[in-house]
């Protein structure tokens, strides 16, 4: 007969030795996930500052933190999707996406940067209301064609996202992600709109004074 203690106590350091491993996976995913926000926030402060070379070196740190996240939690999907992972990743994709959408330069997608495509797609919104900073420090120096640019590119990746037509469990709560870009877009066209015309009233004055000086 079998002791139903003794399988019991078996059963239970089982069950401990499989929540030890993934209690220690989770703990090392949180902190690379931790490490790696902290990254890409100031690999984004760096683009604003145009150091990219500060840019690259903090990036590369936060990638080196995504990987050791995801390979941490590779063997448990439930700890991996509890959401700390996908804010490390979309904070790690925003910080490239910011730097390709200031230099005009081809975006890569959620394959090229090893991320999950919700990640990946929140990232790209997050990047896209990152312009308006950028838009308004060209404006401060007179550079109003290359504001209308990134006026542009901010119209551009609100409209792919509005597209992206799927339930938020799906596209990792896109749909507010789409809403706070919109109303990032429309305060950014207001300024830039206001600009363009004192532009443009500043311009008629000079000419108008210009043409009435006389011998």
């Amino acid at each position: 007969m079998t002791n139903p203690r003794g399988d019991l106590q078996g059963r239970l350091e089982a069950v401990r030795s499989e929540l030890g491993g993934v209690h220690a996976a989770r703990e090392i995913g949180l902190a690379a996930s931790r490490r790696a926000i902290r990254h890409a926030g100031s690999a984004i402060r760096a683009v604003h500052r145009g150091n990219r070379e500060l840019w690259a070196a903090q990036l590369a740190g936060c990638e080196a933190a995504i990987r050791e996240a995801q390979e941490a939690l590779a063997p448990f999907p439930a700890v991996a999707h509890a959401g700390f992972l996908h804010d490390a990743e979309k904070e790690y994709a925003e910080a490239v996406l910011t730097a390709a959408l200031v230099d005009g330069d081809v975006l890569p997608d959620h394959r090229a940067l090893a991320v999950g495509l919700p990640a990946w797609l929140n990232g790209l919104a997050e990047a896209a209301s990152e312009l308006r900073r950028e838009l308004l420090d060209r404006l401060r120096e007179g550079r109003v064609d290359v504001a209308e640019q990134l006026l542009r590119a901010m119209d551009d990746v609100y409209e792919l996202l509005v597209g992206v037509d799927f339930p938020d469990a799906v596209t990792g709560g896109l749909r507010r992600s789409a809403d706070s870009l919109r109303a990032v877009l429309e305060r950014t066209r207001s300024d830039l709109t206001t600009t363009v015309m004192q532009v443009r009233l500043q311009t008629a004055i000079e000419r108008s004074l210009g043409g009435s000086e006389g011998p």
